[in-house]
């Protein structure tokens, strides 16, 4: 049996995918969420073999809880997207189905993921690792917690080997990913490389100290004192 997981916030797209699922005797539901921090939760408990995975909800998107969960295989893309934006689906061979969706064209995307089934996807991997567009804020996922970070709360970003860890006002977060990752999904005009180590917001900037001929530091308005780069000192000096 192919253990299987809709996620969607309406319930009568749960529903109709409910439905379809019937007339599959190898797929059995072993559960159904209408949100995305719900979603990371069952996928992390139950990690079940096919998720059907709305993109588009309220709270986590789809896209989001595939970078929490780091799933690399055995989804199913369910999405109201207009053509444009589904060219980034295309180009990294993930299947969807856009809604509305009829039986038969549920049942080739089906058909695919069974010849699929448990095999990572890099495709997958990648949306998980970049999803698509520029970040709007940050997730930290910690044990069983979820946490969302507005980017306005961030005041810098620092590389520790393969980890990340952000500065907020007064805590710190450590997050799975590389700097230079990170760096790719910000607004360039709001954040900045200011050394190989060390992205900042730029709101967060309060003022830049001499510390030798060719040595600076970014003091923040947190009171955090950030090594510049004489690279990163010529970005700061053409954004300000």
């Amino acid at each position: 049996m192919i253990r299987t997981l809709i996620v969607d916030d309406e319930a009568l797209a749960r529903g109709l995918v409910r439905e379809y699922l019937q007339t599959h005797d190898d797929i059995e539901i072993v559960a159904e969420c209408d949100n995305g921090f719900d979603a990371v939760k069952t996928i992390t408990e139950l990690r079940p073999d096919l998720i059907f995975l709305d993109i588009q909800m309220p709270r986590l998107s789809g896209l989001e809880v595939l970078e929490l969960t780091q799933r690399d295989h055995g989804v199913i893309f369910t999405t109201a997207y207009d053509q444009h934006a589904l060219k980034a689906f295309d180009l990294r061979a993930v299947d969807y189905l856009l809604k509305p969706f009829a039986q038969a064209r549920f049942d080739e995307a089906l058909v695919r993921a069974r010849t699929l089934l448990g095999q990572a996807s890099t495709g997958v991997r990648a949306l998980a690792a970049q999803p698509v567009g520029k970040l709007e804020r940050l997730l930290v996922r910690e044990r069983n917690q979820v946490f969302v970070l507005a980017l306005d709360t961030v005041a810098c970003v620092e590389a520790q080997d393969d980890y990340i860890q952000i500065y907020c006002p007064g805590k710190t977060y450590l997050k799975t990913q590389s700097l230079s990752d990170l760096e790719t999904r910000l607004d360039p005009a709001l954040f900045v490389r200011v050394h190989r180590s060390w992205i900042i917001n730029l709101a967060q900037l309060k003022n830049i100290e001499r510390l030798a001929k060719d040595s600076f530091v970014a003091v923040l308005h947190t009171g955090q004192q950030v090594p510049i780069s004489r690279a990163g000192h010529e970005r700061i000096k053409a954004l300000i």
